[in-house]
């Protein structure tokens, strides 16, 4: 919805397993326009609970799709993630500047840039070798082939900050994306619809399955600590905070995220 002010306010929902939907008890917690400190709107106020059938949908479509190996299908779809968020490139515009408060004249680089930045993850991703052969080299042991053969992590978990949000959830996870591994995206709670915005727009305008990219919104600090905690999630991207940083490292080091 957009008032007389300009003020825009972005998708409640979070995604999960390919569905747009709110928590189960149907909470909400308010955005707040930082310009004019009012109440911008409202965003799903997601639990652990729906964290962890996040992380479950991702490990799932991680182990049981092909996404992980099918390179030529990934740059199909993030060439459709490209030319989706150039199409919607406005309305994201309008609700970064609602949600960060920042002025339209320094948004470029934090609109224009991220996008165009898919695009080029995409090529890359199209590109890339992933599999090298070194030849034959003599060894201790005797002549041996060396072959490099890369392959993506598994289940990645992208925690975000508000500064800079929709270039920083571009940044965190299309990289994953695009070398094969299934996404978790918790963005900060300040500014919560430049993830549910980037999950509408995945559901609604390409054909990235189910499960390889969920978002999950939330007011609550243990609802990212789950994600760092989670034995199937295999890493964790981050930016913010030395101290939070710390706990994610706390919280990750018994599974080596």
């Amino acid at each position: 919805m957009q008032d007389d002010t300009g003020v825009l306010a972005g998708d409640e929902r979070m995604l999960i397993d390919g569905e747009l939907q709110l928590t189960g008890s149907g909470a909400t917690f308010d955005v707040i326009h930082p310009a004019s400190e009012q109440v911008a709107g409202q965003a799903t106020d997601g639990t652990v609970e729906d964290m962890a059938r996040a992380v479950g949908a991702a490990r799932r479509a991680f182990d049981e799709t092909d996404w992980s190996r099918d390179k030529d299908f990934r740059y199909h779809c993030l060439t459709q993630l490209h030319e989706a968020l150039d199409r919607n490139k406005e309305r994201l515009r309008r609700i970064l500047i609602t949600e960060v408060g920042c002025p339209v004249s320094v948004t470029g680089s934090q609109i224009e840039s991220p996008i165009e930045e898919v695009k080029h993850w995409a090529e890359h991703g199209r590109d890339f070798q992933y599999l090298v052969d070194n030849g034959v080299h003599d060894t201790p042991l005797g002549p041996a082939r060396r072959k490099i053969h890369y392959e993506a992590v598994g289940v990645v978990g992208a925690i975000t900050p508000w500064n800079v949000p929709f270039y920083l959830n571009i940044a965190e996870t299309v990289p994953a994306l695009m070398a094969g591994n299934t996404v978790v995206l918790k963005p900060a709670q300040l500014t919560p619809w430049s993830g549910s915005e980037y999950g509408r727009i995945v559901a609604e305008e390409t054909d990235i399955p189910a499960g390889v990219f969920n978002v999950v919104v939330s007011n609550a600090n243990e609802v990212g600590a789950a994600l760092s905690a989670d034995p199937r999630v295999d890493m964790i991207t981050f930016t913010g905070s030395t101290a939070t940083g710390r706990a994610i490292l706390a919280a990750g080091a018994p599974t080596v995220k």
